[in-house]
Order: C-alpha cells, then structure tokens, then sequence
C-alpha cells in the first residue's frame, strides 16, 4: 500500500491524508498475513459487536459465542474512537472518503484533501463501510499496532468482508476501553503486519478493481 506520507512530502494535506495510509488494498488473501475465521450466527438477532480500545482488538459475539476475534486500528488521541453504546446505522461495500482522497487531472493522480486540489476528486476507498455514529465506522485498511485513525476502527482485507457480512443495520456496538474478554479468547489474537505492505499505485486506489470481492465462503457453520 502507498505510504501517503512519503507521496505527500511536499503536499499540503500530508499529515491528515498521512493517517489514511492503508485504508484499502486488494481484497486478496496475502500469505503469512492473519486470516480468522467467521462463524455463521444461529440467529442473526443476538449478534453484538464489542470492541477494546486498550487491546486493538474486536469480538464480534452471538450471546456468549465468539463469531469473529480480530485485531483492529483505533483512532489517535487528539482523534479517538467514540466510547460508549451505539448501534450500527449504515452499510456501505463501496463507500470512498469525502474527505481524503485523490485529484485525477489527465494521466495524473495526487492524494489531497476534498475541496484542496485540482481536478476530478475520487474519494479514498473505504471497503465494507459499517457506521455506528455518524462519521464513525469499521472497514477495511491497514491494522496498524498503535493508534492510527481519525476515529475509525480498521479492519484487515482478510477480516472486514466477514465481519460486515456477520453484521446488520441495529446492531448493538459495545466500544471501550477494556473487554471481559481481552482474558480469554482475547489473549492470542494474531495482528497484521499489512502496514508494512508496498503501497499500490494511485490509479488503482481510484480504479472499480479496488472494490473486488474476496473468493469463496465468508462465513463457516
């Protein structure tokens, strides 16, 4: 994934639109990268989702049944993750950023700021779009190990089609700073080092081939 800090070096927007770096990439599973598995509700009704802010970590629960643990990127301090109560509001697969995102002018494409650029602007993508609280929600970029969001809460490629399919308008999202289950089936949670991935370039980021779907089942009975 493109490191927009680097691109932006010399770009006004560099330091907000840096924080977007590896919201997206391809869809495909990437070897060595963790991959968990998500288990198909009994009854779609009593899933909730908690979320520890302190671990970087989501349990997506059917009462006391664990559907998916994954690891996940909250959001800075001087931009934190909303804590509380809230339910999902919005679903979005192919939702792109009005904020942050890409100016195409001919052959060329820039990062940039919305309303701070010339050209065509194309939102940032942001896969699989679960909102909670208006602005706020979970979907697909890089998982970094330290806070790295404007509030979001990142999921890896691997995880985020799962978790948006285990999900539904009303659903309950429990967000603080620790979990009754960060002691259990918290402990061990494999974290991605997508981060790390070489960036994909800008053409890419503004092309429909960023929206591609993962293959196969998402959910297991």
């Amino acid at each position: 994934m493109m490191n927009i800090t680097r691109l932006l070096s010399s770009a006004a927007g560099a330091a907000a639109l840096a924080l977007m770096t590896g919201c997206v990439g391809p869809t495909a599973h990437i070897s060595g990268q963790p991959n968990p598995v998500a288990y198909r509700p009994h009854n779609p009704d009593k899933v909730s989702v908690k979320v520890s802010l302190s671990k970087e970590q989501v349990y997506v629960m059917e009462g006391d049944r664990p559907l998916l643990v994954c690891a996940t990127t909250v959001g800075l301090p001087g931009k934190p993750t909303p804590v509380g109560t809230f339910r999902v509001i919005d679903k979005i697969p192919n939702k792109r950023s009005a904020s942050y995102g890409f100016y195409k002018s001919g052959d060329s494409v820039v990062p940039g700021e919305a309303g701070k650029g010339s050209g065509s602007y194309i939102g940032y993508p942001m896969p699989y779009w679960v909102e909670f609280k208006p602005e706020y929600g979970f979907h697909q970029g890089y998982v970094w190990p330290i806070p790295h969001t404007h509030g979001c809460l990142r999921l890896h490629k691997n995880t985020a089609a799962k978790f948006y399919a285990l999900v539904k308008v009303g659903t309950p999202v429990n967000i603080a700073v620790h979990q009754p289950e960060d002691e259990t089936i918290g402990k061990n949670v494999a974290r991605p080092t997508d981060y790390n991935d070489p960036d994909p370039d800008p053409h890419y980021m503004i092309s429909p081939q960023v929206f591609s779907k993962p293959e196969g089942p998402l959910l297991q009975d």
